[in-house]
């Protein structure tokens, strides 16, 4: 059998620049301000989720009431993307449909951790004394942290979507390696139709405590990714959710879907961080996925000073004179939805006619690297 194309039938996306892929291309374009929040965990600004009525796709409130709000913002993209792609009502497809979801691990209880570690200074056996606290007050299903895992068990409950499932974790290359995934499935024949994304809470200080910890977060007035790490670098962590329907041409064609674009290929790397690591990957990675000379660039560049200066200067190489967008300017970094989102502005760049090509980069704060090459695509025969 022979491989297949893979098209974007539809894209969810919820963000700090608003709900749907519109808003996120605004903000991307420069055509509305980045929304960031400097004052409820100052030092570090962050790019909330935008206000959003999670009962327009999440109806019941016992489901809501069970969602943390990395939960909800995926859920919530998700049915997005079953909506753009006209699917949400059709229980069939939804049933065989595969999901793959890309997330972190989930959010702790901070009553709980706050009065565990209160109680551990005092305690005559400290280590029974955490035994027994963490197995009486942490509820059994969850343990130390919401799993990650339990997104996808929502999409599925909510939407209906009862295909195979796996989840990735591994920040910025769990998106890489979701989307990769689903893309070699469909191209293979193993699947039809995958919705594939994942979500990040920006807004929990947990996460900002160990981003911190490694110097990694923009602790300035906002300024372009490009312009941090000549200050030292740095991000700012967004929220959000991002999904994609990825399908087979035929597939799509069968149901009368329309597609936005094609994905043509989709590499990944993960090397060892050593000065030059990243440029030399994104150098292999570029010429894996062969764009052409007129291809549009988003990048996913997270404003961490070695990788995003390397970043660029490969990207000024391998694509002179190319336009560059950055996702991290539009709405911050959304981890592991980092990737799928910029999928999803891509694709609507080129529905638009901006470009008959793009490309999509991932580099990895830390590890991990990725890239995807999307063109126009002809509604009719292959």
């Amino acid at each position: 059998m022979s491989a297949r194309d893979v098209v974007v039938t539809g894209a969810g996306l919820l963000t700090s620049s608003g709900i749907g892929v519109d808003a996120g291309l605004a903000a991307l374009l420069g055509e509305t301000a980045p929304v960031l929040d400097y004052d409820r965990f100052a030092p570090f600004p962050v790019h909330p989720a935008c206000e959003v009525d999670f009962g327009a796709q999440i109806p019941k409130k016992s489901d809501l009431r069970q969602m943390e709000p990395w939960q909800k913002l995926g859920v919530f993209a998700a049915g997005l993307a079953l909506d753009d792609a006209g699917l949400k009502d059709d229980a069939s497809l939804k049933s065989a449909m595969s999901l793959i979801v890309s997330a972190g691990g989930g959010e702790r209880d901070f009553e709980v951790d706050g009065q565990i570690l209160t109680g551990l200074r005092e305690a005559e056996n400290p280590g029974a004394y955490l035994n027994e606290r963490l197995m009486s007050d942490v509820r059994p299903t969850l343990f130390l942290a919401q799993l990650s895992n339990l997104l996808a068990g929502n999409i599925a409950i909510v939407h209906g979507v009862t295909g195979a499932s796996r989840t990735f974790m591994g920040e910025e290359q769990a998106g890489v390696d979701a989307v990769r995934v689903a893309h070699a499935r469909i191209r293979a024949g193993q699947a039809d139709i995958v919705l594939v994304g994942g979500s990040f809470n920006a807004e929990r200080p947990d996460s900002l405590m160990l981003y911190e910890m490694g110097g990694m977060l923009w602790k300035r007035p906002f300024a372009s990714v490009w312009d941090r790490p000549a200050q030292g670098g740095g991000f700012i962590l967004g929220s959000g959710g991002a999904f994609l329907m990825l399908e087979a041409r035929e597939s799509a064609q069968r149901r009368g879907a329309r597609f936005s674009a094609r994905v043509d290929a989709v590499a990944a790397d993960l090397t060892r961080r050593q000065p030059g690591a990243a440029a030399r990957s994104l150098e292999s990675l570029w010429s894996a996925v062969a764009p052409g000379p007129d291809a549009l660039v988003v990048s996913g560049a997270t404003g961490a000073r070695e990788r995003t200066f390397e970043e660029r200067a490969a990207l000024d190489r391998l694509a002179p004179g190319a336009r560059i967008l950055a996702t991290q300017d539009a709405f911050g970094h959304l981890m592991e939805g980092q990737f799928p989102a910029g999928i999803a502005l891509a694709a609507a760049l080129i529905a638009r006619g901006e470009a008959p090509e793009a490309v999509v980069t991932s580099v990895g704060h830390q590890r991990g690297e990725g890239l995807v090459r999307l063109s126009r695509a002809d509604q009719g025969a292959e």
